[in-house]
């Protein structure tokens, strides 16, 4: 399963730090996203990473914001966010699949499209202006 964890209420310009935590597999062997969904809107994906390789990729939305990384030792996934806006709000979620850093890419472009092998609870995130 998967846990996220690290969500909070900050300041415009302010950051936060998103944990995915991982337990019964492994999260070198998956590819890992994280998605958001606010209030009304679709789900939409942000980031991932493929810890095998350290490919990463990241919506232009968060582009130069956001960092994507891995501890492997922890089996854990991170979301640091920088320079936080108010339009960042939303529920976080990391997920999981098998398959390789272009499939979980196609994944947070067209998130409903795609079956994930885990999928982890949310985490809210709530940026005030």
């Amino acid at each position: 399963q998967l846990q996220a964890s690290g969500g909070g209420l900050v300041q415009a310009g302010g950051s936060l730090r998103l944990s995915c935590a991982a337990s019964g597999f492994t999260v070198d062997d998956y590819a890992i996203g994280w998605f958001r969904q606010a209030p009304g809107k679709e789900r939409e994906g942000v980031s991932c990473i493929t810890s095998s390789d350290g490919s990463t990729y990241y919506k232009d939305s968060v582009m130069g914001r956001f960092t994507i990384s891995s501890d492997n030792a922890k089996n854990t996934v991170y979301l640091q966010m920088n320079s936080l806006k108010p339009e960042d709000t939303a529920a976080y979620y990391c997920a999981a699949l098998v398959g390789t850093i272009a499939t979980m890419t196609r994944a947070i472009m067209f998130p409903e499209l795609y079956e994930y092998d885990y999928w982890g609870q949310g985490t809210q995130v709530t940026v005030s202006s």
